[in-house]
């Protein structure tokens, strides 16, 4: 529970617990403490306990969503989304933000594409073409 709770963030959690409880109450507050938190890790462990004697085989089903999840917890949303949406592919972005010496050399050269001829302006007077379906 405490595991990103290094020392000096406990020193600094004694420090303030002096000042605010004083020497006479801290003894106590702290006892308080780690009987609670040992009686909710207590009821937590009960319940998963009787979770899994009540669904039985089930109870497998219900934690390997919960397990996916906190993988998921890790990695970044990219990372994430390549993995579920693309089947962990994401060979195509990567090929797409390339700088030219790093991408495959599967496309043609960029001479060889010819763009398409830009479109001829319209005569004075002349309304825009309509599209039907664009609107």
């Amino acid at each position: 529970m405490f595991a990103n709770v290094g020392w000096g963030e406990m020193l600094v959690l004694v420090v303030v617990g002096l000042v605010v409880l004083g020497p006479e109450r801290l003894p106590g507050a702290i006892r308080w403490t780690s009987n609670t938190l040992k009686q909710a890790r207590d009821y937590i462990s009960g319940a998963t306990t009787q979770l899994r004697d009540d669904l039985g085989p089930e109870f497998d089903d219900l934690r390997q969503p919960l397990s996916e999840l906190q993988k998921l917890r890790g990695m970044t949303p990219r990372a994430a989304l390549t993995k579920h949406l693309l089947d962990g592919d994401d060979s195509w972005l990567s090929e797409a933000f390339a700088s030219p010496e790093e991408k495959p050399h599967s496309a043609p050269p960029p001479s060889a594409v010819t763009p398409p001829p830009p479109p001829e302006p319209l005569p004075p007077g002349t309304p825009a073409p309509y599209d039907a379906d664009a609107t």
